[in-house]
This record gives structure tokens, sequence and C-alpha cells, in this order.
């Protein structure tokens, strides 16, 4: 079974090697393949039934882990702790639907402050920071930019505690960005919806600021759900280069 190049059916979207695996072993967790409390077969074993290399597994690891349905323990394995369909993923030390109620609660006023504080130091940082993001193909540094683009803005609000909110929860920031970009496709259309924060913020408008991150959370809990409670869907393996 080669899963290194695959491709939702009926989608236009292709999906990467990591999410190919993923959605394999996720359905083989939840179709009662791998019972609870039963350990996945080795790394090297799953590299050798999907043929894919032991980075794009290990990612697939790592999101089933997120997601809630295995748990990894050092020196032992990974072992399956749920089968049902996952309805709150862990970001670090965050549950996600946590994590959104703050990002809610927070980004979305920060934003219409920083469009009424904003500095012209300010604005030359978010735009550079945007420029970069939109030329850069490299997941780990588009997610490292992606929370500076957040902490930045807090920065523009000119008050220090929103700034420390989102330093608490940069990580979790880090790895639910991570998680989207990777499972959803989410970086073309996140990288639109920060232009929109900017040029609100450009403009001085406190409204459209306000409104271009409550869209932006928004699209990044559709997302999210659309990810860990998925239509049904299969994958059909094709041939093809393994992603790593």
């Amino acid at each position: 079974m080669n899963l290194s190049d695959s491709q939702t059916a009926g989608a236009p979207r292709r999906i990467s090697a990591m999410e190919a695996v993923l959605v394999h072993l996720r359905a083989a967790i939840e179709g009662g393949e791998y019972a609870v409390g039963e350990k996945l077969p080795s790394e090297a074993e799953l590299c050798r039934r999907l043929e894919v290399s032991r980075p794009v597994l290990r990612e697939a690891l790592r999101a089933l882990q997120t997601m809630g349905l295995t748990v990894s323990r050092t020196g032992k394995g990974t072992f399956v702790v749920a089968n049902g369909p996952v309805e709150d993923p862990t970001f670090g030390d965050y549950a996600a639907s946590d994590l959104m109620e703050v990002r809610r609660h927070v980004e979305i006023p920060v934003a219409g402050y920083a469009a009424l504080r904003r500095t012209p130091e300010d604005l030359d940082h978010l735009s550079h920071l945007l420029e970069r993001m939109e030329r850069e193909t490299d997941t780990t540094a588009w997610v490292a930019m992606d929370t500076l683009f957040h902490l930045t803005v807090a920065q523009a609000a000119q008050n220090p505690v929103f700034r420390r909110v989102i330093e608490e929860i940069r990580d979790a920031l880090a790895r639910q960005s991570a998680f989207l970009n990777e499972l959803g496709g989410r970086r073309e259309q996140s990288n639109q919806e920060h232009r929109e924060i900017v040029e609100a913020l450009i403009d001085r408008s406190e409204p459209d600021a306000v409104e271009a991150m409550t869209h932006h959370l928004a699209r990044v809990e559709s997302t999210l759900t659309s990810i860990v409670r998925p239509p049904h869907r299969t994958v059909s393996p094709t041939e093809g280069e393994d992603q790593t």
C-alpha cells in the first residue's frame, strides 16, 4: 500500500503523505482494526506497510495523539486510547475548545485596539512579516511566523497584558497552526485573512479590524471542526514520490 501521494476521493485538493497516513490509521482505529489498549505496529513496520518515510509517519502519529486517539509511551510504543470520533483535540497544555474561547475573547478586541493604537513601526513589521509568510513554503517556518504575527498584533494594541496572554498560549497556537496547515490546507487562506487584518490596521478602522479577526478565527474553528469530525471519506492510494 503506497500512501506517499494520495488524493481524497472526489475532492480536488491533493493531500500530503502525512494526511493520507493519518486518514488510513484513523480509519483503522475507528473501524476497530486496532482496539483500545492495543499497541500499534512499530514505526518500522508501519513505514514498510504504508511505504512512507519515518518523518511522514511520525507526523501522522503526532496528529493521532493530538486528536486524542493514541498516546505515546517512551520506550514502549504508541497505544490506542480511544476509537470514537474526536470532539476536542489538545494542543500542548490546552484543549482546542478552551484555546478558541480565549482567542475569541482576547484577539478580536485586541485587533480593534491595534487599529486605533498601532504605530508606523508596527505596520512596517506586520507588512514585512506578511510578505515573508506569503512567500514561505516550509510549514515549520510559516507556523513560527504565524504565531509571531498574532503576537505583533497584540503588541500593536499597546497593552502589555494582551501580549502576555498571547505569549502564554504561543506554543498551543503553533501546534494548532501546524495541525491546521498539515491537515486543512489553511496556509493560503490564512495569508489572505492576515492581509485583511493588516489592511484594517493600516486604515485605522476598528470595525474592520474586529470583523477581519472575527472572520479569521471563525475559519480556524470551522477548519478544525472539519478535521476532527469529517464526513466519511476514502483515500485512493496512488503512486508518487515520498514526501518528507
